[in-house]
C-alpha cells in the first residue's frame, strides 16, 4: 500500500508542478516520506546508465538520450538536471505504471557526484559514466579527493564502469574493479607540455602521492600521466580520440569514425567521446552515434548562439567557482582568432550558498583574453566590481564596467557589429537571454 501511495502522490504532485512551472524534486522527496525504499520496489529497465564527474554531467547525458533514440530506444532522463536522490525518485516514479513498472528501455540518470551513494542506494547503474574529478564550487565540494571518496560507495561490482583515462583521480575508480571501458585522446596539436591553471590537482599521485610526471596535456591537468613511484598511469584507452583538429572542427575515433564538432573545445570532445563510449557499450552501431553526434548543438542551453542586433553571439557557460570551466571556455574564445567582444556577467556567486565569496575569480586565466582580436571586454553584474579588481591585476587592458546587464546588452547592440562572447554561469544566462534574440 505504501508503494502505490507513493507512486500517486507522486505522478500527483508531478502534475501540478508542471502546471507552474516547477516540481522537479518536491513529488520525489514526498514520496520518499512516504516510503523511503520505494526505488527498491520498483521494476526498473534492464539498461540503467549514470552519469556522474565534476563538469560535463547533462551536456553528456543529453547526448547519450539523442544516440540512443536515434537508435530506437526508449529512453527516460532527468532532463531537468534534477540530479539528486529526490530528482532520480521523481523522474523514476513519474515513469513507473500504479503496480510500480518503469517501462522504458533505458533510465538515464544524471547524478550529483555527492549524493550518488544515495541515489543508488537501492539499485545499481548497469554502466556508469564518471566524466572528470577536479574543484568545483570549493564551499559545497572541498578537495576533489574528498568527491571521489563521497562517490565510491555508490560503485556496485556489478557496475560497468566507463572512465576517463586522462584524468589521474577518476582513473582511480578502476583499482580492483573487473568491469572498466576507458575514453581518452591521443597526443593532439593542442596539448600543452605541462599542467595549467592556477593551481594543479594533478600534481601528486593520487594513490602514493609521490610527484606525478606528465608527456602532455589536454588541458589543467588531464592528460597522459605516470608516477615514477607506484606505476599509476593513463591506462590504454577503449574508445579513442586519435586525432582532434579544433581549428576545422573534426574529431576522429579510433581512426575511422569521423564527428564534425558544431562547439570546437577541448570540453566538448570529451563529452562526445564519454557519450559514444558508452553507447557502443550499450550496443549502438558506431556509424549511428556519430551520425547524432556530428554538428550535434546541445538544447540544455550550456552553449548557445544568437542575435543582438547585428552582432553575432555565443553564449559560453562557465560555472561560477569553478576555473577550469572558466578556463577552458576563455581559451575557446582565445584561439577563435576573429575580431570581437567579450562580455563577463557574473551576478550570482554560489547557485546553493549564497555566499558572496569571490576568490575563486582569481584562479580563472582571465589573462587569455589579452589577445589582439579581442577588442573589448565588458564586466557586468553585481560582482563586476570584483571582476574589475581582478582584471586589474592581468595585463588586459581594454576592460570596461557596466553593472546593469542590461544597459550593458543595450550598449553592445548598440555600438555596432562583429562577434560577441558572453561568458558567465548557467544561473545568470537568463538575465542576458532575455535581451537578445535566441537562434534555433
Amino acid at each position: 500500500m505504501r508503494k502505490f501511495l507513493a507512486i500517486v502522490l507522486c505522478k500527483l504532485g508531478r502534475f501540478a508542478g508542471r502546471l507552474v512551472g516547477k516540481g522537479s524534486s518536491l513529488p520525489g522527496k514526498l514520496a520518499l516520506k512516504v516510503c523511503p525504499d520505494i526505488l527498491s520496489r520498483v521494476r526498473l529497465p534492464e539498461h540503467i546508465i549514470a552519469v556522474t564527474g565534476s563538469n560535463g554531467k547533462t551536456s553528456t547525458v543529453e547526448m547519450i538520450a539523442a544516440i540512443l533514440r536515434a537508435d530506437g530506444k526508449n529512453v527516460i532522463y532527468n532532463q531537468e538536471g534534477s540530479n539528486q536522490i529526490e530528482g532520480v525518485a521523481t523522474l523514476i516514479l513519474t515513469h513507473a505504471t500504479l503496480g510500480g513498472t518503469v517501462r522504458a528501455d533505458v533510465l538515464l540518470l544524471e547524478s550529483d557526484e555527492r549524493y550518488a551513494r544515495y541515489s543508488f542506494r537501492h539499485f545499481h547503474p548497469t554502466e556508469f559514466v564518471i566524466t572528470n574529478l577536479y574543484r568545483d564550487q570549493l564551499t559545497r565540494n572541498g578537495h576533489p579527493e574528498w568527491v571521489y571518496d563521497a562517490i565510491l560507495p555508490a560503485i556496485h561490482p556489478e557496475t560497468e564502469l566507463i572512465l576517463n583515462a586522462d584524468d589521474p583521480l577518476s582513473s582511480c575508480f578502476a583499482r580492483g574493479h573487473e568491469k572498466v571501458q576507458w575514453f581518452g585522446l591521443d597526443r593532439c596539436s593542442i596539448d600543452l607540455d605541462a599542467p595549467s591553471g592556477a593551481y594543479h590537482d594533478g600534481a601528486y599521485c593520487p594513490v602514493c602521492h609521490a610527484p606525478m610526471e606528465y608527456d602532455y596535456v589536454h588541458y589543467n591537468h588531464i592528460g597522459a600521466y605516470r608516477c615514477a613511484k607506484c606505476g599509476h598511469q593513463k591506462p590504454a584507452t577503449d574508445c579513442t580520440a586519435t586525432a582532434v583538429d579544433l581549428d576545422r572542427g573534426v574529431l576522429t575515433i579510433d581512426g575511422a569514425v569521423t564527428v564534425d564538432l558544431a562547439f570546437r573545445s577541448i570540453y566538448n570532445v570529451y563529452n562526445i567521446l564519454a557519450a559514444y563510449a558508452v553507447c557502443r557499450r550499450a550496443g549502438t552501431a558506431a556509424e549511428t552515434a556519430a551520425g547524432v553526434l556530428s554538428n550535434y548543438l546541445l538544447k540544455n542551453g550550456r552553449m548557445q548562439t544568437f542575435r543582438l542586433g547585428s552582432r553575432r553571439g555565443t553564449l559560453l557557460t562557465s560555472k561560477h567557482e569553478n576555473s577550469v570551466a572558466y578556463d577552458t571556455n576563455l581559451r575557446y574564445i582565445a584561439a577563435s582568432k576573429e575580431d570581437c567582444t567579450v562580455l563577463v556577467i557574473v551576478d550570482a556567486v554560489s547557485r546553493k550558498y549564497f555566499t558572496s565569496e569571490t576568490s575563486w575569480l582569481w584562479d580563472v586565466d582571465f589573462g587569455q583574453l589579452n589577445a589582439p582580436h579581442v577588442k573589448e571586454v565588458v564586466l557586468s553584474g553585481r560582482y563586476c566590481n570584483d571582476l574589475a579588481e581582478r582584471f586589474s591585476y592581468t595585463e588586459v587592458k581594454n576592460w570596461r564596467v557596466q553593472p546593469d546587464i542590461a544597459a550593458a546588452a543595450a550598449e553592445l547592440k548598440a555600438a555596432g557589429d562583429g562577434a560577441l562572447y558572453v561568458v558567465t554561469c548557467f544561473s545568470d544566462r537568463d538575465k542576458l537571454l532575455s535581451h537578445v534574440e535566441k537562434e534555433a
